[in-house]
């Protein structure tokens, strides 16, 4: 029996095409993927198969091909793109002898590497227990397990009964922590609606350029670079829009075809951030090929996490990659923006998507000009709680003259509760509320 090296550097590719849709992978973002893990691919293998073998995966005689492949390049480990059961992975690894790792596993691997705050290592670590609860057996196979009476069980029943146990408690243990996590995640997401802020989220393909965008449009210094999954944990900041309406971006984890359900579930409270959003911005590389598919498969992913009905604006990114790529806004029949095509890296195109988020969300919102007496101090502090004051001055009675900007239901709330309109004013006409005690 062989032992499993811990990691792997030297790695042997492959990839089998199959007939159905719903399996197909892509070779070109598996090599992606491989890298973005930190192996070097040594060799490829390709093949075409009508349905998976049960034992291998792929036919016993391509099983030996990659064998030999091992052997010739001294690989310390194979990548399947492909999902294999427990039973294949250890079969492969029998026979190979080495390690052996599927795309959820090679996944799975990337975030663990990426993950850099403690919620964002809690969900991968879940994550992974997730996926390893189903594959201890593999890992004990040195020990004896066999069935019977008493006297007649192996040391193996009794260590994996252990595992399983201790794995159990584990994700227990996970799960009320990022419950706690969640919970603080939540009051930041009231103390916003009760700012009355809309939030727009950045949704994509990985490496669509998602991070790069949301540097260039807050200048807020995220990681990004050109491999997938860059950036795993969400960041959130403040964004003055072209009319001085303010908005919370989010940027959060790509997604990618076939993304692992245990992710999907671990990562549910950073994924809440996308289902929440007023707004979501799906940020398409508008260089990439296979850029339809991507479209779909995030839309997938989003039917998934529940966020499949809310507004979305399409970013297709990286026009600077085009042969004639031009910054421009496509509307619909109602004269919406739906289409915006941008390059984060250049610049190109983001003041007119910054144009059009504005006016995907404030199709309704207005500016008022204001004088409040100093007895207005209780609406004077709820104005600058729901982050509507966009200037504001001394008056010379001791109150306050101040521009706001608010949707029109805000407005008429406002107008119900507080008679906001009484406080009106413009340079051309008298003061309404000057004398100084409202209505």
């Amino acid at each position: 029996m062989f032992e499993r090296p811990q990691g792997g550097e030297r790695a042997v590719l492959v990839h089998v095409d199959l007939p159905a849709e719903a399996d197909r992978e892509s070779l070109q973002e598996f090599r992606e993927l491989a890298v973005s893990a930190g192996v070097e691919p040594v060799a490829i293998i390709t093949g075409s198969r009508a349905a998976p073998h049960p034992r291998y995966f792929v036919g016993t005689g391509k099983a030996e091909e990659i064998r030999a492949a091992v052997r010739d390049h001294r690989a310390e480990i194979v990548l399947f793109n492909h999902a294999l059961t427990p039973v294949q992975e250890r079969n492969l690894e029998k026979l190979f002898q080495c390690q052996v790792l599927d795309r959820t596993g090679l996944i799975l691997d990337i975030f663990a590497q990426r993950a850099r705050t403690h919620e964002g290592k809690l969900q991968v670590e879940l994550a992974q227990l997730r996926h390893l609860s189903t594959r201890l057996v593999r890992g004990w196979t040195h020990l004896e397990r066999q069935k019977g009476g008493i006297g007649l069980r192996g040391p193996g029943e009794t260590q994996l009964e252990t595992d399983r146990r201790l794995i159990g408690d584990r994700i227990r243990q996970l799960h009320r922590r990022l419950d706690k996590v969640d919970r603080q995640r939540e009051q930041g997401r009231r103390a916003r609606r009760r700012a009355e802020l809309p939030t727009v989220s950045l949704v994509g393909y990985t490496n669509a350029g998602k991070s790069t965008l949301f540097n260039r449009l807050t200048a807020a210094g995220v990681h990004a670079a050109d491999q997938l999954f860059a950036t795993l944990d969400p960041t959130l900041r403040r964004v003055e829009l072209p009319t001085g309406y303010p908005m919370i971006l989010a940027d959060t984890v790509g997604f990618i075809r076939h993304l692992p359900h245990d992710l999907v579930a671990a990562f549910r409270s950073t994924l809440q951030e996308t289902r929440d959003a007023d707004l979501l911005l799906h940020v398409v590389d508008a260089a990439d090929e296979r850029r339809q598919g991507n479209i779909e498969q995030v839309g997938q992913v989003l039917a998934e996490i529940g966020a499949d009905r809310l507004p979305v604006l399409l970013v297709y990114n990286k026009i600077d990659r085009l042969p004639n790529g031009a910054p421009r806004v496509e509307r619909d029949e109602q004269g919406r923006p739906v289409r915006v095509w941008v390059s984060a890296v250049t610049g190109e195109g983001i003041d007119s998507l910054l144009a059009a988020i504005d006016e995907r969300l404030n199709a309704d919102m207005a500016r008022h000009r204001l004088h409040l007496p100093p007895t207005a101090g209780r609406l004077h502090a709820r104005l600058h709680q729901m982050g509507v004051v966009h200037d504001e001055r001394p008056a010379d009675d001791g109150g306050w003259d101040l521009t706001v900007a608010m949707r029109g239901d805000d407005w008429q709330s406002l107008d119900r509760h507080e008679h906001i309109s009484h406080y009106l004013w413009s340079e051309d006409a008298p003061r309404l509320a000057a004398a100084g005690d409202g209505p």
